[in-house]
C-alpha cells in the first residue's frame, strides 16, 4: 500500500491559489484515476480537480470554503501500487510569490528566506502587505499580531484570519489601541518594496462602514466571484498608471457586409457570424504594425509577447464578468476567430470554463456596445498593458468628403476608447494603435468573402 498527496495544481502563472468550494468524496470513499474529488475556484473561474491515482481517501486536509496555496497537499488518497508513476507536483511557491496579486501582476517582495525582517520587532515572521495594511487600521499590535494562529501556509497569519481576530476582538472588552504598546506599523515588519509602497499610499478605512439596520434599503451581500472581481479592479488600478485615449470610426461597410452574409455564414460554418471576431481581426493585424501594445510589465522589465491571445470580457447570467481567451488568434482566420468566439461565449454562461480558458491573455477587447453604452473607459486586465472597448452603433449624420466636394450621409458610427498603461505605452503609441484599429475597421473591404 502507498499514499500519495493530492495537490493544488498550478493553474497559469498569475494564479497562487484557489478556493475550495465542495468536497465532491468523503474520507473512506472509493475514487478512481482522473474522477473528480473536489471543486476549486480560482479568480479566473470555477473548476474540478480529479485524483491522480485509484484508491481510497484516506483523509482531507483543508474543509469548504479554505483559500490553499499552489502545490499544497489537499487530501491523501491510499492506493495499492507501491510505486505510482504520478507527475512532479507543482513546486509551492515562495511566501512572496503566494502574496502576489491575483490578477497576476508580478511582485518583487522579498522572500522569506533572504529577506527577512531584521530586528526584534519582525520576530523573524513574515506577514504580507494586506495583512500588514488591515492590522495598521485596526490598530493591532506587533504583540497582538504575532498571537493570532495563522492558517496559511507555513502558519502564517492570512487575510481570513485577522479579520476574525478583529471581529472577536471587537465582540470583547480588549482596548482598541492598547496604552503600553503602539499600533504595528507596516515598515516596522518588512522593508518596502515599491509595490508595498503603492499597496500602502492607496486609502484606508479609519473606521468600519456603516451598519445600515433599517430603513429602506436592501442589502445585498458579494458573491464570492464579485468579491474577486472587486479585488482584480482595485489592484489595477494600484498597479498600473491608466490612460484613456477615445477615436470614432466609420463601419457602414463592415455592417453592411454582416448583413448581407449573415446567412449563408450561418448556413455553411454552422455559426452565427457577430462583430466580436471581425474587431478582433482589425485589432491583431495592428497589434502587428504595434507590438509594444502586446506586453506586460515585470519589474523594470517589459516582456512584448510574441504570442497574441485575444481575451473577450464576457457578462455571465449572473451579471458577473468572465474573461475567456482565444490563443494564437493572429493564426485563426475570419471563420476560426467566429468559432472561437461563439464556443466561449456559450461556455462561460453555462459555467463549463476551464481554467486554462481564462489564461496566457496578452490584450483585452470588451464589447461596451452590447447593453447600449455610447462608449467606456474600461480597466486594464492585469499583467496586461492594453484594453479596448467598442461602443455601440449607431446611425448619424456625418459629413463624407469626396473628389466632388464635401456632402452630408447617414453613416454607421461607432466610438471605440483604448485603456493603457502609461508606465510602457505614451500618449503617441496608445493614440496611434488606436487610430490604425480605427482606420482598419473603416477601410473594410465590403465585396470580401468569408
Amino acid at each position: 500500500m502507498a499514499t500519495i498527496d493530492l495537490v493544488m495544481p498550478k493553474m497559469g502563472e498569475s494564479i497562487t491559489e484557489a478556493t475550495i468550494l465542495k468536497w465532491l468524496k468523503k474520507p473512506g470513499d472509493a475514487v478512481q484515476q482522473d474522477e473528480a474529488i473536489v471543486e476549486i475556484a480560482t479568480d479566473k473561474v470555477d473548476s474540478e480537480v480529479p485524483s491522480i491515482a485509484s484508491g481510497i481517501i484516506e483523509e482531507i486536509l483543508f474543509g469548504e470554503n479554505d483559500v490553499v496555496p499552489v502545490g499544497t497537499t489537499m487530501a491523501k488518497i491510499k492506493t495499492e501500487e507501491d510505486h505510482h508513476p504520478t507527475p512532479e507536483p507543482a513546486q509551492p511557491e515562495p511566501a512572496a510569490a503566494l502574496l502576489a496579486p491575483a490578477n497576476g501582476q508580478s511582485s518583487t517582495e522579498p522572500s522569506p528566506k533572504t529577506d527577512k525582517p531584521s530586528g526584534p520587532a519582525a520576530v523573524n515572521k513574515f506577514y504580507s502587505p494586506l495583512v500588514l495594511n488591515i492590522a495598521a487600521s485596526e490598530g493591532i499590535s506587533l504583540s497582538e499580531l504575532e498571537k493570532i494562529p495563522g492558517t496559511g501556509n507555513e502558519g502564517r497569519v492570512s487575510k481570513k484570519d485577522i479579520l476574525l481576530f478583529v471581529e472577536n476582538r471587537k465582540k470583547g472588552t480588549h482596548a482598541q489601541h492598547p496604552v503600553e504598546e503602539a499600533p504595528l506599523k507596516t515598515e516596522q515588519a518588512i522593508p518596502e518594496t515599491a509595490s508595498q509602497q503603492v499597496e500602502r499610499a492607496a486609502p484606508l478605512p479609519s473606521a468600519p462602514p456603516p451598519q445600515y439596520t433599517g430603513g429602506n434599503t436592501e442589502i445585498i451581500e458579494m458573491d464570492r466571484m464579485r468579491r474577486l472581481i472587486a479585488d482584480h479592479m482595485i489592484r489595477s488600478k494600484q498597479t498600473s498608471a491608466h490612460v484613456t485615449s477615445f477615436s470614432e470610426a466609420d463601419v457602414t461597410n463592415l455592417v453592411l457586409w454582416r448583413e448581407k452574409v449573415k446567412g449563408p455564414f450561418e448556413k455553411r460554418e454552422g455559426t452565427k457570424i457577430t462583430f466580436t471576431p471581425l474587431f478582433m481581426e482589425a485589432v491583431i493585424k495592428c497589434i502587428k504594425k504595434y507590438p509594444l501594445i502586446n506586453s506586460s510589465v515585470e519589474g523594470d522589465r517589459i516582456l512584448v509577447k510574441k504570442d497574441i491571445n485575444i481575451g473577450m470580457a464576457t457578462a455571465l447570467p449572473s451579471g458577473n464578468l468572465v474573461v475567456p481567451v482565444i490563443k494564437g488568434a493572429d493564426q485563426l482566420n475570419l471563420v476560426g476567430l467566429a468559432k472561437q468566439v461563439n464556443a466561449l461565449a456559450e461556455n462561460a454562461r453555462q459555467g463549463r470554463l476551464k481554467p486554462q480558458d481564462t489564461q496566457e491573455g496578452t490584450f483585452t477587447l470588451t464589447n461596451v456596445g452590447t447593453f447600449g453604452s455610447l462608449m467606456g473607459t474600461p480597466i486594464i486586465n492585469q499583467p496586461q498593458s492594453a484594453i479596448l472597448a467598442v461602443g455601440i452603433i449607431k446611425k448619424r449624420p456625418v459629413v463624407i468628403e469626396t473628389a466632388a466636394g464635401d456632402s452630408i450621409a447617414i453613416r454607421h458610427m461607432m466610438y471605440l476608447s483604448l485603456s493603457y498603461d502609461h508606465r510602457i505605452i505614451d500618449g503617441s503609441l496608445g493614440a496611434s494603435f488606436l487610430t490604425a484599429v480605427a482606420t482598419e475597421l473603416e477601410n473594410f473591404d465590403p465585396s470580401r468573402s468569408f
